[in-house]
C-alpha cells in the first residue's frame, strides 16, 4: 500500500476518531446483540471469478479488533496496551490478512488480501427482518462508522473457500453475508470460528456453506403455492428462467443476463410450458387453468415485489413469478396440486396451502409430490352483502310535513272542545290525536337521525368493498350495481379497484377484511336522499408468493344518498382525501 493513500485515509478518518477511538473499550454492549445485521460491525463479501472483496462497516465499539487495518495516524491514537511497538502500516496488514480475518482455500492456505479504500462513513440503516438497506431517516442522528474496501485475490477458481471470523484478543460482533456472482449465500449471520463455502461455479445459486445452519432462507430454485379463496383457486409457482431453461428452451445458453428486450419472450414461454405442469384438481375434478400473472421478482425474507419498470436481470438471480387461476363457486372442499418438475438439483420443492386461518406450508419430494388442501375451516368466511332498510316511500316523505299540520289540528280541536264540550268536538279530537300518532310515526321512520345516516352509509360501503371478493369483473359490476347508481358505477369501480391493488405485486388485489366508518355528518337532500361528509378505513390482506401483503388505507370524501326504485344507492362521490397507513 502506498503512503499517499494512507495519509488521505488518515486525513478523513482523523476528521472523526475523536468519536470513534473513544467508544472502542464500549465492546460489551454491541456483543449482546442478538440479530447479525444489527451486530456492531457488518461485512458483504463478494465472491467473483478471479477474486473476492469485501466491504465492512466497522463500528466504534469494534475498532480496536480492527486495529491492523487502521493508518498510523489513528493506530497511534489507541491506548498503548491496545498497541504492538515496532509494527508498521504494512507489517499490520500482511498480520491482518493472515491472521485477523483470513478467506483461506480448502486446504487453508490464506488468500493474498490487500486494502483498496479506507474511510468514515455514516452507517446504512437495515430492515430488522432481512438486513436491507433503508433510506436515512431525517428525525435520527447518523451513526459514523469506518468503511473498508478489501480485496483478497486467486489465480485459480477455487472448488471451496473458508471463512474465519476475526481472530485476536480483541473481541468483536461481526454479521455477514455472502454473494456468489451476486446471488446470496446465506442470510445475515455471525461471522464466528471457521465456515466453509462450497462453490458452483457453473450456476452459483447452487453455492452453499457446509453447514445446514447457514443456508438461506430461499434455497431453492422453485417453490409452488395454493391460495384457496371464496370464488377463487390460485396456483403460484416461483421458479428461476435459468432452472427452467432445461425442460424449456427460452434462449438463455450462454448467457450471462436477460435483456429487457426478451424478457416478454421468455415470459410468454415459461407460463405455456407451465401451464400444462402442475395439475389441479378442484373436488376431484381437473380443471384448467387460466394466467392471471407473470413478472420477474425481486425477493427478500420480508416480501417479493415485481420489478416495474423492467431491467436487465443477472441470470444466476433472476426469478419468475407466475400466477395461474381457477374460478370456483364459495369454497371448495378439497383442492390438490400434483408437482411433476424434479431434477438432481432439485430435490425438494417448498410449497404451502394458504386459506383464510393462514398458510401451511410443506416440503414436496418425488415420493410426496401432491400439495392438498381440505376445507376445515370451522367459521368459513363468505362474502355477504349488508341488507338495508328500505328508505322511506312518498307517505313517509309527506309524514315529515303533514305532521305539523296534525299537530295544528289537534290542538285546535282541543282548544274549542274545552270551551263548548261538545260530544262530536270529543271525538273528533279524538281522531285527530290517533292521526297526529301515526302521522308522527311515519315521520319518525323517515327522518333522517345520525343513527340512520351511518347505518345507510356504512351498509353501502360494505357492500361496495364485498363486490370485490368476486372476481370476475361482470359479477363485481352486477353486485356493484345493487349499491351504485349511474355513471358513477364506472368511477367507483376503478377508484376501489385501483385502492386495493398492490401496485409493487404485478396488481394483485387485497381481500378487504374490515371497513370502519371513523365520521359521518349527514343532511338531507331533495327527495328523501341525503348528502354526508365520510371518514372511513379500509383494511385488507392479500396472501401472494408466500407472503401476506397487508394494506389499509382512510378516505375523506362527500358522498350523495338518493332512493332509487325503492333502495338505498349511491349517487354521487367525491373523494377528498386518500391516505395510506
Amino acid at each position: 500500500m502506498s503512503r499517499p493513500f494512507l495519509h488521505r485515509a488518515a486525513a478523513r478518518a482523523l476528521a472523526v476518531c475523536a468519536v470513534l477511538v473513544p467508544a472502542a473499550a464500549a465492546h460489551a454492549d454491541a456483543i449482546m446483540r442478538t440479530q447479525a445485521m444489527f451486530a456492531t460491525t457488518l461485512a458483504e463479501i463478494f465472491v467473483e471469478d478471479e477474486r473476492v472483496y469485501a466491504e465492512l462497516e466497522i463500528g466504534p465499539p469494534d475498532l480496536v479488533a480492527f486495529r491492523n487495518l487502521l493508518p498510523d495516524e489513528l493506530y497511534d491514537r489507541l491506548p498503548a496496551h491496545q498497541q504492538e511497538a515496532g509494527l508498521g502500516m504494512q507489517q499490520r496488514l500482511t498480520r491482518f490478512f493472515s491472521h485477523d480475518l483470513v478467506i483461506a482455500t480448502a486446504d487453508g492456505k490464506p488468500l493474498e488480501g490487500r486494502l483498496i479504500g479506507l474511510e468514515p462513513r455514516e452507517r446504512v440503516r437495515r430492515d430488522a427482518v432481512t438486513g436491507e438497506p433503508l433510506p436515512r431517516a431525517d428525525d435520527t442522528e447518523p451513526e459514523i462508522v469506518l468503511f473498508a474496501r478489501l480485496e483478497y485475490a486467486f489465480r485459480d477458481r477455487p472448488d471451496a473457500l473458508i471463512l474465519h471470523g476475526l481472530r485476536g484478543p480483541s473481541p468483536a460482533s461481526v454479521g455477514f453475508v455472502v454473494y456468489h456472482r451476486r446471488v446470496p449465500v446465506n442470510d445475515f449471520r455471525y461471522l464466528a470460528g471457521g465456515h466453509r463455502l462450497e462453490l458452483d461455479w457453473d450456476d452459483p445459486w447452487y453455492s452453499r456453506f457446509e453447514s445446514r445452519s447457514m443456508r438461506r432462507t430461499y434455497f431453492a430454485p422453485m417453490s409452488g403455492f395454493l391460495y384457496v379463496e371464496p370464488y377463487e383457486v390460485r396456483k403460484e409457482i416461483i421458479a428461476r428462467p435459468r432452472t427452467l431453461q432445461q425442460w424449456v428452451d427460452l434462449g438463455l445458453e450462454g448467457r450471462r443476463t436477460i435483456p429487457v428486450a426478451e424478457q416478454p419472450e421468455i415470459k410468454r414461454r415459461v407460463a405455456e410450458f407451465l401451464r400444462a405442469h402442475h395439475r389441479v384438481e378442484i373436488d376431484g375434478e381437473a380443471v384448467e387453468p387460466e394466467l392471471a400473472r407473470i413478472n420477474f421478482l425481486e425477493r427478500t425474507l420480508r416480501t417479493s415485489r415485481v420489478i416495474d419498470p423492467p431491467e436487465e436481470l443477472d441470470l444466476d438471480s433472476a426469478i419468475l413469478g407466475v400466477i395461474f387461476v381457477y374460478p370456483v363457486d364459495g369454497l371448495p372442499d378439497r383442492v390438490r396440486m400434483d408437482w411433476d418438475l424434479w431434477t438432481d438439483r432439485v430435490p425438494r420443492i417448498p410449497a404451502a396451502s394458504v386459506d383464510q386461518a393462514g398458510p401451511l406450508p410443506t416440503m414436496l419430494e418425488p415420493d410426496f409430490r401432491v400439495l392438498e388442501w381440505q376445507n376445515f375451516l370451522t367459521n368459513p368466511e363468505l362474502p355477504t352483502l349488508t341488507v338495508l332498510a328500505a328508505p322511506p316511500g312518498a307517505l313517509g316523505r309527506a309524514a315529515l310535513w303533514l305532521r305539523w299540520l296534525a299537530v295544528a289540528g289537534l290542538v285546535l280541536s282541543l282548544a274549542l272542545w274545552t270551551r263548548r264540550r261538545g260530544r262530536g268536538l270529543g271525538v273528533a279530537c279524538a281522531v285527530l290525536a290517533c292521526a297526529s300518532g301515526g302521522v308522527f310515526w311515519l315521520a319518525h321512520d323517515a327522518g333522517l337521525s345520525d343513527a340512520r345516516a351511518r347505518e345507510v352509509v356504512g351498509g353501502l360501503l360494505h357492500n361496495v368493498y364485498r363486490a370485490f371478493d368476486f372476481r370476475d369483473d361482470e359479477r363485481i359490476y352486477d353486485v356493484l350495481s345493487t349499491s351504485v347508481e349511474g355513471d358513477l358505477l364506472e368511477q367507483i369501480y376503478l377508484e376501489t379497484r385501483r385502492g386495493l391493488e398492490l401496485a409493487n405485486q404485478g396488481g394483485a388485489r387485497a381481500r378487504v377484511k374490515e371497513v370502519d366508518l371513523v365520521e359521518l355528518e349527514a343532511s338531507p337532500s331533495g327527495g328523501g336522499g341525503f348528502r354526508a361528509r365520510t371518514v372511513w378505513n379500509v383494511g385488507g390482506s392479500v396472501g401472494h408468493w408466500g407472503h401476506m401483503h397487508q394494506r389499509r388505507n382512510r378516505y375523506r370524501a362527500e358522498i350523495d344518498v338518493a332512493s332509487v326504485d325503492g333502495s338505498w344507492k349511491l349517487v354521487g362521490l367525491e373523494i377528498l382525501e386518500e391516505e395510506r397507513l
